[in-house]
């Protein structure tokens, strides 16, 4: 049967089909749709996983028990993975292991670009690229074969073209794979020093073994045409490639590490001129030119951002685009939804002008105009830890003045170990932890603290408030986002406070509380003072003589009757009278 499938949701389909048992993830766009799809296959246990680490370890230990597993993440969240990744591939498999990493050329959702490739490489571990929805389905099944053939965890690399786009799948019956024998075997699974230096051994001749593998393997094709210009590409740029030079060979590399460099070398000295396209690093290029073999790529083509067929014509052919379709477009600055409960937080910051390190997030976008209530943001759970430095780089009379801002799902991930630390080492800062009871951002997954689990079943909600007092918080306060008036007097006197303190900011997302949205407002009398505008809602629009209010956008909050020095605004229908 034939059907339309997003990559993310071929992806699931495909280790469905593989026999997959259990899968584990955290959520990080562009690869959460994966594992929200793997959870509608009844067959398959799966779970949100507080962070990415804690879900390749039950991978890992999925696979030391027989079963194949997956483990999927974006690229970021491979850093976080990264220390069982690398013993994971001493240690091997007992039944298959698939870690899918989605990239995001461009940044459309992250902090940074970054070549999954290269953790391939560092790790000694197979990865394939797929490039569409349809490889995306059976590459999975090519994944599962290697790593039982090879004893080794795959990596599968997506991006976000592949796991956004939408493509024709074949789709087929899922497979039978029985659950492998489990053996205790500690020279294998156990990794003290003496049994690892054993098993690196192993892991060389393993790479040696998958090098000749990848000379003859299906999914390493080569596309011969006019030989004039050879191309050697993989992943998302391939479709690139066949659009704009329809006439060059192509070298498809499905495997993109190791090389198969016999099938390189071999395909290089049938062409006169021959370029490597591949977006983020010169990972194949840099390979390649160690080689001996002559080829063009960074010189003539960005390490930043995607590529597009318009940039292959423009760089190789010459031939420039007709039109620029983002020329003279209007700017649209990401910006919290009207009603959100963290626009009235960082109102109260700014207002208070206190510095803050700032987290991954919806609540990243209190950065921007006008709430400007933002001060550093690096990744996931590092508000805490820079507080905590910051605080002790410049003094008490830092931790009176800067606060730390995370959300409650992102605290779960990776910022309870950084309180730990200010408790340990007498940290005197405020943290807030924004509670709005999902993972926002990446499409409102659950989490261990609203009590559902990934399929929305009831499950133990991790008590935050609890949980901060046990780890040795002795100031935990809870506030209202939109009682603005509480919220300040809160933060006022934490922040002044020469102790470590915790203000938890408890509001349902507003997406997923529509109990919550009201009638909206009405505005009589407007000053144009402007002063509901610093609080940046989108449904506020600013005239030349007066505010009006959209009231397709308006949820009825309230924050801009509480902030209007002029009384001029009122609960009611939207508009002006």
């Amino acid at each position: 049967m034939i059907q339309i499938l997003l990559g993310n949701e071929a992806f699931a389909r495909g280790a469905y089909e593989a026999g997959v048992r259990v899968a584990a993830a955290y959520p990080g766009t562009p690869s959460t749709e994966i594992t929200e799809n793997i959870a509608k296959y009844g067959e398959v246990y799966t779970e949100w996983s507080p962070n990415e680490k804690v879900a390749l370890e039950v991978a890992i230990g999925a696979s030391i028990g027989g079963a194949r597993a997956l483990a999927c993440m974006k690229h970021v969240g491979l850093n976080v993975a990264a220390d069982p990744l690398f013993t994971a591939a001493y240690t091997g498999v007992n039944g298959g292991l698939v870690i899918i990493v989605a990239d995001d050329p461009g940044m459309h959702s992250s902090q940074n670009e970054q070549d999954s490739r290269c953790y391939a490489k560092a790790a000694h571990v197979p990865m394939l690229e797929p490039s569409d929805s349809m490889e995306a389905k059976d590459f999975m099944r090519f994944a599962y074969d290697i790593s039982e053939k090879f004893d080794t965890p795959v990596l599968v690399r997506s991006s976000t073209r592949v796991s956004h786009s939408r493509g024709l799948v074949k789709v087929m019956d899922r497979k039978d794979v029985p659950l492998k024998e489990y053996k205790k075997d500690i020279r294998k699974y156990v990794m003290m020093p003496g049994m690892a230096r054993v098993r690196h051994v192993e892991v060389e001749k393993r790479e040696t073994g998958m090098e000749s593998f990848a000379e003859t393997f299906a999914l390493n094709r080569v596309e011969m045409a006019d030989t004039k210009t050879g191309v050697i590409t993989s992943g998302i740029p391939y479709t690139y490639v066949k659009e704009a030079l329809p006439d060059a060979s192509v070298l498809k590399l499905g495997m993109v590490h190791p090389l198969p460099k016999k099938l390189i070398a071999d395909f290089a000295k049938k062409v006169d001129k021959l370029y490597i396209i591949e977006e983020l690093e010169p990972f194949f290029e840099e390979q390649i030119l160690a080689m001996g073999i002559s080829c063009e790529g960074k010189a003539l083509f960005t390490r930043q951002g995607e590529y597009s067929a318009n940039m292959l014509r423009e760089k190789i052919l010459g031939v420039k685009a007709e039109f620029n379709q983002t020329e003279d477009l209007p700017q649209r600055p990401p910006v919290l939804c009207a009603g959100c409960p963290h626009r009235g937080v960082f109102y109260t910051i700014n207002k208070l002008k206190l510095s803050v390190m700032g987290d991954i997030g919806c609540y990243t976008l209190g950065a921007l105009p006008p709430l400007s209530a933002m001060d550093a943001v690096v990744c996931m759970g590092a508000s805490i830890g820079m507080t905590m430095g910051m605080e002790k780089a410049r003094g008490s009379g830092a931790a009176r003045h800067t606060v730390a801002v995370i959300g409650d799902s992102t605290f779960i991930h990776s910022g309870i170990a950084p309180l730990i630390d200010m408790v340990y080492n007498g940290g005197t800062s405020t943290v807030m932890i924004l509670d709005n009871s999902t993972t926002g951002m990446t499409g409102h997954q659950n989490h261990p603290g609203n009590g559902k689990d990934i399929r929305g079943r009831e499950a133990p909600v991790l008590d935050i408030e609890q949980l901060c007092k046990t780890i040795g918080v002795k100031h935990v306060a809870v506030a209202d986002p939109f009682d603005l008036f509480e919220l300040e007097k809160i933060l006022k006197k934490e922040t002044e406070r020469e102790a470590l303190s915790v203000v938890i900011v408890r509001r349902p997302c507003l997406l997923l509380d529509g109990k919550s949205v009201k009638p909206s407002v009405l505005i009589k009398g407007c000053k144009n003072c402007g002063r509901c505008l610093k609080l940046g809602c989108p449904a506020l629009i600013k005239g030349d003589k007066e505010v009006t209010v959209d009231e397709t956008l308006c949820t009825g909050c309230g924050l801009c009757i509480k902030v209007c020095p002029h009384d001029a605004i009122h609960a009611g229908k939207a508009g002006k009278k």
